[in-house]
């Protein structure tokens, strides 16, 4: 039988209700003849609470208040999705279906030694193989795996996402349904620009641009995973009813052929919302590589001229930012910059360098901007986090809603 791997975010898996409402349709796809692997975020807001109980007991010390140490946020933070497996697993049993739910390290997903980041290098899944032979629903803890050093590791935010991407590939899933609150990808946030277009098709190397400039439908490695292993991802509303084919009303689809509606490129607004731009001597980036890869820091647009180096943070995946940024100033020197209350906006599409116009109209679009870069895909710039939102609706308007340019 066909394999596919279903993934449920913490919006779908909130409390019991949406978990019986997940269970339902996962019933419905296993009565239909195929072999289902589920893939589970922490319920609602877990991740967050926890974080912040993390943050409480870490500043109940005087020798390094505020601070948790990655290694136990990881042990911390992999409990959340633990119960939301055992949880589906249960309600799928009363419904008279047989499961059995795993944790990222049983279900043999091997990743590097960075904690709260870390990247999968490997997927041995053997287990999750034996027991869909057996006829079972296999049920997977998101958001986490375990390293060579058999440490519990945690993947990054939306890192379900990838654990769901990484086991259709080494499953030879048919294909693989990211389900949440949203019927798919849009143009832009729906929360923040109310006229943002659905987008049916999105090929995999704009997903990827989107999800990396910090659009929050899908995780930039897990659209990595999907480019090079040819998995086709399906972005879904996990309350839409489906067809008896197991289709949505309506849904996205990204991969390598994604048939684009019209001719026009398919564009998009993305935000990300908090992040600091970093300035330094340029001769010293070798020292601040080194010291952002002991952090297990990712950057954003990194340019070098005229002596210094500047690149942007995203503080999304620092848990420890003043202990980071303490190290990225050692590395950098006594000339180091930090510049902190910033957000990025971007324009992805194709053919955004060709010419001028859409520079010149992305530059009069966003006020204030601390610094532009542009690549033929992408068009960003550093701007104030109060401003995000608004700079997002004028983007919307002029690169999408009048694309002129």
């Amino acid at each position: 039988m066909a394999i596919v791997v279903q993934k449920y975010g913490g919006s779908s898996v909130a409390d019991v209700a949406r978990i019986a409402q997940v269970a339902d349709k996962v019933a419905h796809a296993r009565r239909r003849g195929v072999q289902v692997v589920v893939v589970v975020s922490a319920m609602g807001k877990t991740t967050d609470n926890l974080l912040a109980l993390a943050n409480d007991a870490a500043r109940t010390g005087v020798e390094h208040p505020g601070e948790s140490p990655r290694r136990e946020l990881d042990m911390l933070l992999s409990t959340g999705e633990r119960v939301s497996m055992a949880l589906l697993s249960i309600a799928l049993h009363s419904r008279g279906i047989d499961a059995i739910s795993f944790t990222g390290s049983q279900s043999g997903i091997l990743t590097n030694d960075r904690h709260f980041d870390a990247r999968i290098i490997e997927v041995r899944p053997h287990r999750i193989e034996d027991e869909l032979h057996r006829g079972r629903v296999v049920i997977v803890a998101g958001y986490q795996g375990m390293s060579y050093r058999r440490e519990i590791t945690t993947l990054g935010r939306g890192g379900s996402d990838t654990t769901a991407v990484a086991l259709a590939a080494a499953l030879g899933a048919e294909s693989c349904e990211i389900y949440s609150d949203v019927d798919g990808v849009y143009s832009a946030d729906p929360r923040v620009v109310p006229d943002a277009r659905h987008l049916p098709a999105v090929r995999y190397e704009q997903l990827q641009e989107m999800a990396e400039a910090g659009a929050k439908v899908l995780n930039a490695q897990a659209v990595e995973w999907a480019r090079r292993q040819k998995i086709t991802i399906h972005a879904r509303r996990t309350g839409d009813v489906l067809d008896a084919h197991g289709v949505p009303p309506r849904e996205t689809i990204s991969s390598d052929f994604a048939a684009i509606a019209s001719e026009r490129s398919v564009r998009a607004i993305v935000g990300l919302d908090n992040a600091t731009l970093v300035e330094a001597p340029s001769a010293r980036l070798p020292q601040l590589s080194d010291a952002l890869e002991t952090l297990g820091l990712s950057i954003l647009d990194l340019e070098a001229r005229d002596g210094r180096a500047a690149f942007a943070v995203a503080l999304l995946n620092a848990p420890d930012w003043n202990r980071c940024q303490a190290a990225l100033t050692a590395a950098g020197g006594p000339d180091t910059r930090m510049h902190a209350g910033l957000a990025m906006v971007s324009v992805v599409g194709d053919g955004l360098t060709t010419g001028g116009a859409s520079v010149g109209a992305f530059a009069r679009a966003v006020e204030g901007f601390h610094r532009l870069t542009a690549s033929p895909l992408r068009l960003s710039a550093l701007v104030p986090r109060e401003t995000l939102a608004e700079a997002q609706r004028r983007l919307h308007a002029r690169f999408v809603v009048d694309a002129h340019v």
